[in-house]
């Protein structure tokens, strides 16, 4: 009888090990869907200072390994929170740091050689075309649409950019001067996105239950340069079957 107890202990242990290691590994993986929340219309500052951003769950993106990293870079912490309206998606990046590499002073330039948020967004899973917005900290953008045939990308500028589908954005820092090279605790990025921008990917707004693919990044170059992701990729911001799933509630 006291072997057969000590067995059925021994055999217990094991299995509660093991179901203690797969669920902290689960709870290790990043949730791969997001719930967006609907709201009005508002103004944005930069600071992400609206009160309809309370309505707004925050979640982390973190470092992963860039385009021939061998490892990942410093990790700061950076939180982002989505909402959608009748118009379009605002978006909200909080980003700690201690500098803003950042010297690029024109729209449409290659902002990614620099500190940058990015949000990829792909409305129809059919087509492999999808949407890229990378902002700076000193508030110039690169919106692109982009065409990704087995792994080929190549980004297309908006023909006519103007009031009717320009992106609202604005920057702030925190802890110092908003401008190049300063020393700083952080900075933010504060972005509206409309539908028609993506037309006619995406032709008004989405019916609650909609679903579309997304992702969002951060690169900061403080000492090392820091790949941030929401989704991990291999390396490459542009493997998109590798993106979450975005949820309009």
């Amino acid at each position: 009888m006291l072997r057969k107890f000590v067995l059925f202990s021994l055999w217990a242990g094991i299995l509660l090990g093991i179901g203690t290691r797969h669920a902290d590994a689960r709870a290790a993986v990043p949730d791969s869907s997001l719930v967006i929340k609907k709201t009005t219309d508002f103004k944005i500052d930069g600071a992400g200072s609206a009160a309809n951003w309370a309505t707004a769950k925050a979640f982390d993106i973190t470092v992963q390994k860039g385009p021939n990293q061998p490892s990942p870079g410093k990790q700061f912490p950076t939180k982002v929170k989505m909402l959608y309206s009748e118009k379009g998606i605002y978006f909200l990046f909080d980003c700690t740091d201690k500098k803003l590499t950042a010297t690029i002073m024109e729209d449409f330039g290659l902002l990614f050689k620099e500190d940058v948020v990015e949000v990829f967004l792909w409305p129809d899973t059919s087509l492999p075309i999808y949407l890229e917005y990378e902002l700076s900290p000193l508030d110039y953008e690169l919106p692109i649409i982009i065409a990704n045939i087995k792994g080929r990308t190549e980004g297309w500028k908006a023909w006519h950019y103007n009031d009717r589908n320009r992106v609202q954005h604005a920057t702030s820092a925190q802890g110092g001067q908003q401008k190049s090279m300063a020393s700083v605790e952080g900075w933010k990025a504060e972005f509206f996105i409309p539908y028609t921008l993506m037309s006619p990917m995406v032709t008004g707004a989405p019916k609650s239950g909609t679903k579309w693919r997304g992702n969002f990044y951060r690169i900061d170059y403080d000492s090392e340069t820091a790949y941030y992701s929401w989704q991990k990729t291999s390396g490459s911001f542009h493997e998109f079957n590798k993106f979450g799933t975005l949820i309009f509630e």
